[in-house]
């Protein structure tokens, strides 16, 4: 692991980020890249271009303080942190950047991604986790002894899913992670006898994925995924999504975004 990314806004979820940065940065010899957007309305560029200059100096300089403030931790301490403030467009910022310098994962900091405060709530968040190339973690709470060397990662066993499964189970070995790959058998919707489950793993596996699946059972996704982080101590929930439409049978609708904000654990996505 060579480069993360970690898009900030000075709130505490930010520094929960990066301090989840610092820790895998110091494991791997990793750099920091730290962003920070000034999100500058498209106003600003209709003034005159004399007014539209000093308060974008006025802005860039504000931003500039706050960040040395901010990157000010004894916990970075050894760390090589790369500060970068962008101008506006947070998911297209953060992705860009992501693409230009071939990203190994993105940190974000959420109270839970569906409220309405931050520049990482909503739609924002909703682009980044659905949309991006690059794995993103979410972190929702202070890093205390945080590693990811348990994760679990949910499967609905499709052929489709291999190549994303296999990029997921590549990164997380790099990461030193133990990965239980379990399936959610839900009653009410997509439920499969235990003939027709083996025979979904056999598939799985002769394509590429893998013959190491747990069967367990739950109301929803989310629950059964959960449940099982639990009663495991996961120290991660992983999930694979596909842009807006989800991976099919597992990441319908919202189903990362609804794990991301319920989950206690650092969830992380990969796109299909």
């Amino acid at each position: 692991m060579k480069d993360i990314i970690i898009p900030i806004d000075f709130s505490e979820q930010s520094e929960f980020a990066l301090e989840t940065g610092a820790i895998l940065a110091k494991k791997h010899n990793a750099t920091l890249h730290v962003l920070h957007m000034l999100e500058v309305s498209d106003a600003l560029f209709s003034i005159s271009q004399n007014d539209s200059k000093n308060e974008m100096f006025f802005m860039l300089s504000l931003a500039k303080k706050r960040f040395e403030e901010f990157l000010n931790k004894d916990y970075l301490e050894g760390v090589t942190v790369i500060p970068v403030i962008k101008k506006h467009k947070v998911y297209q910022e953060v992705d860009a950047v992501a693409k230009e310098l071939d990203a190994d994962l993105i940190i974000m900091g959420s109270q839970g991604i569906t409220l309405q405060d931050g520049i990482f709530a909503g739609s924002n968040a909703e682009k980044m986790v659905r949309n991006s190339s690059t794995p993103v973690l979410i972190v929702k709470n202070k890093p205390e002894n945080f590693s990811l060397n348990q994760v679990v990662l949910a499967t609905d066993m499709s052929i489709e899913s291999v190549d994303a499964y296999k990029r997921a189970e590549n990164k997380l070995s790099k990461l030193g992670s133990k990965v239980d790959l379990v399936y959610v058998n839900r009653p009410n919707n997509g439920f499969i006898n235990s003939k027709t489950f083996n025979k979904k793993v056999k598939e799985f596996a002769d394509a590429g994925g893998s013959n190491k699946v747990e069967f367990i059972a739950g109301y929803t996704i989310e629950d059964g995924i959960i449940q099982y982080a639990d009663e495991t101590n996961a120290d991660a929930i992983v999930v694979i999504t596909n842009a807006r439409k989800g991976l099919n049978h597992l990441i319908k609708g919202s189903i990362s975004e609804d794990l991301a904000n319920h989950s206690r654990r650092p969830v992380m996505t990969f796109k299909l």
